[in-house]
């Protein structure tokens, strides 16, 4: 069995091969999926378990201490154990904090392929935590026209060191202070935050925009408002992660979304059966996660390593 770090991990990797690998892996059927949880907000422990029958079974073992926030360690920490599928072997032992980073931006990236309008120009990123740098990395690397990018935090010198790091990568990047004059300024909005009350006004969204929610991973947690969600289509995706967080189930209890009115998941948007319809409709994606996305990362990180 061996062990595979981040070091080793961003050798392997980049988003144009993981975006492929997770576009390949949502032209199969979906994958038997379930999670636990322990502890509480403060000090969350859960396990993603994820089987690909006959060919590989997976666990993320993660933990979540938002108060690491600003410290010397992340908030979220894990690790991935990847199983034989066909016998059972112990294969891997990887590091999950790096296989989160990559998985999260990717899937974000993936449903922007398909929904984000066809050459944008501007991107915002809400929120200024590890994950944004990634996001940012992610989507860019499946929309080249963002050359612009906007980075918005509630502690401004977070805001314009994501900025400075991504203007070392080449990024015309620049921190705001402003989120509401950001927001109707940007054509794909990524927003990786934890907070319970929602930042993203509809009401300012532009025409033609894609908003790409990744942080509220509870139902506590929520992003974007109610007319965020009236005046978009709304995708998720995977029903079973993305429906157990606030940005889906409040709108779900107060009327504003239908049963029915979750457009598909990227299962459904791969295949074509769902999708953006024109250039000019607001698209809004709920990046749920999920432990296939975590098994379809390993297995793209255990193939690089045995290719």
């Amino acid at each position: 069995m061996r062990f595979v770090d981040g070091a080793e991990i961003r050798r392997l990797l980049s988003f144009p091969k993981l975006v492929a690998a997770l576009e390949e892996g949502h032209r199969r059927p979906p994958m038997e999926i379930a999670d636990s949880f322990m502890g509480e907000e403060k000090a969350l422990y859960l396990v993603r378990n994820a089987v690909d029958a006959g060919r590989l079974m997976g666990s993320k073992l993660v933990t979540s201490f938002p108060a690491n926030i600003g410290g010397k360690l992340p908030a979220v920490q894990a690790v991935v154990v990847l199983f034989d599928g066909t016998d059972g072997r112990p294969l891997a032992v990887m590091d999950g904090t790096e296989i989160t980073y990559w998985r999260t931006a990717a899937d974000s990236a993936l449903a922007a392929r398909y929904l984000a309008p066809k050459r944008p120009e501007t991107l915002l990123v809400v929120g200024a935590g590890e994950m944004s740098r990634w996001l940012a990395r992610a989507h860019r690397s499946v929309r080249p026209s963002l050359k612009r990018v906007l980075v918005w935090n509630r502690t401004a010198e977070r805001a314009e060191a994501v900025a400075a790091e991504l203007r070392r990568e080449g990024a015309a990047a620049e921190a705001v202070s402003d989120l509401d004059s950001a927001i109707g300024a940007a054509e794909v909005i990524s927003c990786c935050t934890r907070t319970h009350r929602p930042l993203v006004q509809g009401r300012l969204l532009r025409p033609g925009t894609h908003l790409d929610l990744v942080g509220g991973y509870t139902a506590k947690h929520r992003e974007a408002d109610d007319d965020a969600v009236r005046r978009a289509r709304v995708f998720v995706d995977r029903r079973e992660t993305a429906g157990d967080t606030a940005d889906i189930i409040d709108p779900l209890k107060n009327g504003t979304l239908a049963e029915d009115g979750i457009q598909g998941d990227l299962h459904a948007i791969v295949d074509g059966r769902a999708g953006r319809r024109s250039e000019e409709e607001i698209t809004l994606f709920k990046n749920g996660g999920g432990a296939h996305l975590d098994l379809m990362t390993a297995a793209l990180v255990w193939r690089e390593l045995h290719g």
